[in-house]
């Protein structure tokens, strides 16, 4: 195992450990115990930084089930590394953070600290996964985790329902996934994202190539909360602030990003990809601006922002997807500035929106609320707060010295680079892109002076508030401190960070000539377009927001029902109300009618099958080589069957049902089976033995007469499931389409070491069957537990009562 495989795997083990370290180290902070951990994997992967910022990529392979190749493979480039860095490093300042914003006390902090550490060791997965199979696995272990963080506070309903959001939404994108993946697979016969990379020429061709695109861009959509898929963000910021700092700022919702510039080498260059991409993300962009500057509650002002923002890396990877598809320099470079600007928003976004959420999570932590319309005049209150809000609100504003107003710029650049471009027909939407990125930057300008004038300025009214304000203890302040001086430091020195992250990362993205160039990144270009697009949206935002209470009232404007939030509601409304009428219905509580159901269907879809693929083949029986006791013992079997049906007392029905198992376990003896004959016998026993021990406790048995109505069903179930097994055995004797499979498990001494060969099958062949069987057994065995438990604590407390 590599040092790689070690950073991935390490959170999971770690997670493991958590709940003894609770256990037997209740005194401190079970944070203190999972900091070192973030820390010692940020070190690690800061040691690949000089040998990746030179060219150099790092592979490392575990086998798994090598035979369908699917292994643990994982690699380091540009863009993975730096994803690392920020699961790493922001993960260790939101641990620190998060010991000084949870009580020991009052909070669940080993299923805190254990669902973090999944959610961090599925995030490195999927950033360093070569192997589609491995990076699928990761990817949905991500929307489980974050599941488990969102819901962290299940008592509240608003937090259980957001988790149930997120979950479905995000999942039902990994499907989309998991399509895409098979299509990928099939197209290019291996499961190496390098490997199918390497195929792009030849795989754009291909008929499934639109259709595999299509199912990633939905799962990767639905991750990164792209319109349509947005709505389930806001709700998800029901969970604690450090989780909303962490997932919703820097990783979870960074997951597909991280897949679409993964994957821009193989799709990109292609009209398809560019129109799709661009579009989504200049419409969540806008969208996303539009529903933050709504917002009164500060949390769901940041989930709108991040929204927004996601949107508009989005749109920059689209554009810069041009590169791969243009052959002049001057022409790739000016794409190539596109993808620039998005992985270096996607650093900035990083830092300045994981210290406001910390600052928020500060804010309603020191007032007891994030309501607008009850904060206001903290400034003096808290002015460590109010400074890390102003750094953070203005670089998300995109006004300097911060790092915001960097990425913003080329974010311009990038946008009016399709001005008088005829590429893929997009000479209308040259004008269109650029005018919707500036509208949206006005908004975004907008939300962000909210942010900090209706919170710090205007009038103190401690009456509304539940606390009285204070500034925060030093060691929350440290965390968004960090971030702060990152924005500010960044601004000053990006060409450090452009040098070591972000010419790795293009390099990454953009492969061959079109990545392979030096970055220089300068605050000043001169009186360009950029800067007086920048100055209307400080002059423009400025404006709206002076101007902010006689406009406000058009969002009243727009209807609710109409809104995707709505139809999301009112479809799982409905959803759950046809169900629940559709259960009424087949749930009679009698479990003849569930067995009607079970065989019911069983008859018709299997028999189906068998009827319309004319599998049935009657073929004469030599009745020569039956013998005398076969007739005999089949005769017994009969009458033993019917004997159960016609029995007047359950002990009759008891041994009449032993009698059918020993004569099923004779005929194994005849047909020289004893593997199977004693298997039978000791089941046959065992069972018999059971009925027995429990025939005392069970009530006395009445035969009774059945009504016709309950009677025909049962006939006609009975006959078709007699024809239906019936027509399979004479479908198996009359279809020899292969060799029989027994020939191979006949060397079951020589394969597997065992000289019974239904030991073998249950133990070495067919392992993983008999493992999940156990498995349902014992959740079986645990529910069954834990509702006896139920019902008697629930005796004693009547009892107590």
């Amino acid at each position: 195992m590599s040092w790689l495989h070690s950073v991935v795997l390490l959170p999971f083990l770690y997670a493991l450990m958590i709940p003894f370290l609770y256990r037997y180290v209740s005194r401190i902070h079970t944070g203190w115990f999972v900091l070192p951990l973030p820390l010692i994997l940020f070190v690690v992967l800061g040691s690949w930084l000089v040998d990746i910022s030179e060219g150099e990529t790092m592979l490392y392979t575990l086998s798994w089930i090598p035979s369908y190749g699917i292994n643990l493979s994982f690699y380091v480039d540009g863009l993975s590394l730096v994803f690392g860095f920020l699961i790493s490093g922001i993960g260790a300042l939101v641990v620190l953070y998060s010991i000084f914003y949870l009580s020991k006390t009052r909070e669940l902090l080993h299923n805190f600290y254990v669902y973090m550490l999944l959610f961090m060791g599925a995030m490195l997965g999927v950033v360093f996964s070569d192997n589609l199979i491995g990076f699928y696995l990761f990817w949905e272990l991500t929307s489980i985790s974050s599941f488990l963080l969102i819901a962290f506070w299940y008592q509240r309903k608003k937090s259980r329902n957001g988790a149930q959001k997120a979950m479905l939404i995000t999942v039902s994108g990994g499907f989309s996934m998991l399509a895409g993946i098979v299509l990928l697979h099939s197209m290019a016969g291996t499961y190496s994202i390098r490997g199918i990379i390497s195929q792009a020429g030849e795989l754009q061709e291909h008929s499934l190539f639109l259709p595999a695109m299509i199912f990633v861009l939905i799962g990767a959509f639905a991750k990164s909360a792209q319109f349509p898929f947005h709505i389930w963000l806001p709700d998800a910021m029901e969970a604690p602030t450090p989780i909303s700092a962490y997932l919703h700022s820097a990783t979870m919702v960074k997951a597909g990003i991280y897949a679409i510039a993964r994957f821009t080498p193989l799709f990109g260059g292609t009209g398809e990809w560019f129109w799709i991409i661009t579009s989504v993300g200049l419409v969540t962009l806008f969208w996303g601006a539009v529903n933050a500057m709504k917002q009164t509650d500060l949390k769901a002002l940041l989930a709108f922002s991040t929204i927004s923002q996601l949107g508009l890396i989005t749109s920059l990877l689209g554009i810069g997807s041009l590169a791969l598809a243009v052959t002049e320099e001057a022409e790739t470079a000016l794409y190539t500035t596109a993808v620039l600007a998005a992985v270096f928003h996607l650093v900035n976004h990083s830092t300045f929106k994981g210290c406001l959420f910390m600052v928020i999570g500060i804010i309603d932590h020191e007032t007891g609320t994030r309501d607008t319309r009850k904060l206001g005049g903290l400034m003096s209150l808290m002015p460590i707060s109010f400074t890390l809000t102003l750094i953070g609100s203005l670089s998300m504003a995109g006004v300097p010295p911060f790092n915001g107003f960097l990425s913003k710029e080329l974010f311009f650049t990038s946008s009016l680079s399709l001005e008088e471009t005829g590429i893929f027909s997009a000479g209308a939407a040259g004008l269109l892109i650029p005018a919707v990125a500036w509208v949206a930057s006005i908004f975004t300008f907008v939300y962000s002076m909210i942010l900090i004038f209706h919170t710090f300025r205007g009038k103190y009214r401690p009456r509304r508030l539940e606390k009285k304000p204070k500034e925060a203890p030093p060691g929350m302040l440290i965390s968004p401190a960090v971030l702060a001086a990152f924005v500010i430091g960044i601004f000053f020195a990006p060409n450090v960070l452009a040098h070591y992250v972000l010419e790795p990362m293009v390099a990454s993205i953009l492969p061959g000539d079109a990545g392979d160039f030096s970055i220089h990144i300068e605050a000043w270009h001169g009186f360009n377009k950029e800067l007086f697009m920048t100055l209307g949206v400080i002059v423009l935002g400025s404006i709206l927001f002076l101007t902010w209470k006689r406009w406000k009232g058009i969002f009243t404007l727009f209807p609710q029902v109409y809104t995707l939030n709505n139809a999301y509601s009112s479809g799982i409304l409905k959803a759950e109300q046809a169900a629940y009428s559709f259960t009424n219905i087949y749930m009679s509580g009698l479990t003849r009618d569930y067995i009607q159901y079970i065989l019911g269907i069983l008859i018709i879809l299997a028999g189906g099958m068998l009827l319309f693929s004319e599998g049935i083949s009657f073929r004469r029986i030599d009745v020569s080589t039956i013998e005398v006791y076969e007739v005999l013992l089949a005769v017994g079997l009969v009458a033993g069957a019917l004997t159960v049906m016609l029995a007047s007392k359950r002990l009759t029905a008891i041994i009449a049902i032993g009698a059918v198992g020993y004569l099923v376990a004779l005929f194994f003896v005849i047909f020289r089976a004893p593997d199977l004959a004693l298997t039978q016998l000791v089941v046959e026993t065992v069972s018999v033995a059971l009925y027995l021990l429990c025939l005392r406790f069970l009530p006395e048995f009445r035969f009774r007469e059945t009504a016709r109505r309950v009677q025909i069903p049962n006939l006609i179930i009975s006959l078709g499931v007699g024809v239906l097994i019936t027509s399979f055995t004479l479908a198996a004797q009359g279809n020899k389409l292969f060799p029989s499979i027994s020939v191979y498990f006949e060397d079951s001494y020589e394969l597997a070491g065992s000289r019974n060969m239904v030991n073998a099958i249950l133990a070495d062949f067919r392992g993983f069957d008999t493992l999940l069987e156990i498995m349902v057994l014992c959740i079986a065995g645990l529910g069954v537990y834990s509702l006896i438990s139920l019902r008697m604590k629930e005796k004693r407390d009547d009892h107590e009562n």
